[in-house]
């Protein structure tokens, strides 16, 4: 295979990591190999059942900490619209490469190993260069999370970059995530006799209502604004003629650099009561880094970024593995930062275009060539 980010991204398209269930497996073997047969140090870890998580090393020494490389093997479903194109195949036409993680994020992880390999070709970083690869990354960053609680020693980093499609213009922060599910009870009974039951589903309307008003009561972040909250699932019940005795939500929270989780948590545990139980299934801070940190700034001249476009800085609303990342790295500048199109990320035919997939390699390689200074 000829070493060149379109062969290489068609060739990662080429893998089927759907999540569920992933198979992220052959995936990551498959980049392993190549990075060792490239002098890189590879290390797998395991998530599940043929699913593994990669991180790839070189040129670590004592002098400084390395920059790290993170993305993610895994992709959302196909969807339930008729794709015009295989999603598999890395069609290339119309100056775009198609396919299921073409911008989500498999062109952002051909375009890091590309600058990763040359970078050694051309003068090797002194601080060297971990890569972070993640199965299972699209369900809440639950990869990453059960990665860093299972190695001993993630060792040090002095600065991170997440590959998630940002049309190679640099993101300095995201929101993070609360998610929750909440529960209520009650006492099943027959339709035509309501008063001998209690109603769940009535207590999770309820609660539901309380949701939708809910004030954080928290003051602005700069770069991130207000957090959010919002019900996005409900079920409950076994029939329609039947008293339901039990029914649940899910409350999806979307947090700040001034946000608490745990006073979040105590507050709306408070305005809903003790009819409703809560669940924590994600807890993800926020990523936020400095604009005018040096690596920020080193990061904008690798994209050209001109300091009067009234556009930056840059921030999401969505979360990355860089949550995790950057708390287990001691809060290093981070940024997020891909050859990707964000508004095509989880879209039916969804595809990235090749002169950002080929100018996303130049980017990352700068960056890691200039850091040293």
């Amino acid at each position: 295979m000829t070493l060149d980010v379109i062969s290489l991204t068609r060739k990662l398209l080429s893998f089927n990591n759907i999540n569920p269930p992933g198979n992220e497996g052959e995936i990551a073997n498959f980049v392993g190999d190549l990075f060792a047969r490239h002098g890189f140090r590879t290390e797998y870890h395991v998530f599940e059942k043929d699913r593994l998580h990669l991180i790839a090393e070189r040129g670590l020494s004592l002098k400084k900490p390395p920059i790290v490389l993170s993305g993610h093997f895994d992709t959302v479903p196909l969807g339930n619209i008729q794709w015009s194109c295989d999603p598999f195949a890395g069609q290339i036409n119309d100056g775009k490469i198609w396919g299921r993680g073409s911008s989500d994020m498999k062109g952002g992880l051909a375009a890091m190993m590309l600058a990763a390999i040359q970078a050694f070709k051309v003068d090797p970083p002194e601080s060297g260069i971990r890569l972070i690869f993640t199965a299972g990354e699209e369900l809440g960053c639950l990869g990453v999370q059960q990665l860093f609680k299972s190695i001993n020693d993630p060792g040090s980093a002095s600065a991170i970059i997440v590959g998630e499609p940002t049309s190679n213009l640099p993101v300095i922060g995201h929101k993070g995530a609360l998610y929750l599910n909440a529960v209520t009870s009650g006492i099943s009974a027959h339709s035509s006799m309501p008063e001998l039951g209690d109603n769940a589903i009535y207590k999770a309307a309820k609660s539901i209502l309380k949701v939708m008003d809910f004030k954080f009561e928290i003051e602005r972040d700069p770069l991130l604004g207000f957090p959010t909250i919002n019900v996005g699932k409900m079920n409950g019940g076994m029939n329609i003629n039947s008293v339901p005795d039990h029914a649940e939500f899910t409350i999806d929270i979307r947090s700040t650099s001034k946000s608490d989780h745990n006073k979040i948590l105590s507050k709306l545990s408070r305005e809903l009561g003790n009819t409703t139980t809560l669940e924590t299934l994600v807890n993800l801070r926020s990523v936020s880094t400095e604009e005018n940190d040096p690596f920020i700034q080193l990061v904008y001249d690798a994209c050209g970024v001109d300091r009067t476009d009234k556009g930056f800085p840059k921030s999401l609303p969505y979360l990355t593995d860089g949550s995790v990342l950057q708390s287990a790295y001691k809060g290093v500048p981070t940024v997020i930062l891909g050859p990707g199109q964000p508004e095509m990320a989880h879209k039916t035919d969804e595809y990235c275009y090749i002169n950002k997939l080929e100018h996303s390699v130049n980017i990352y390689k700068n960056i890691i060539l200039k850091w040293r200074n």
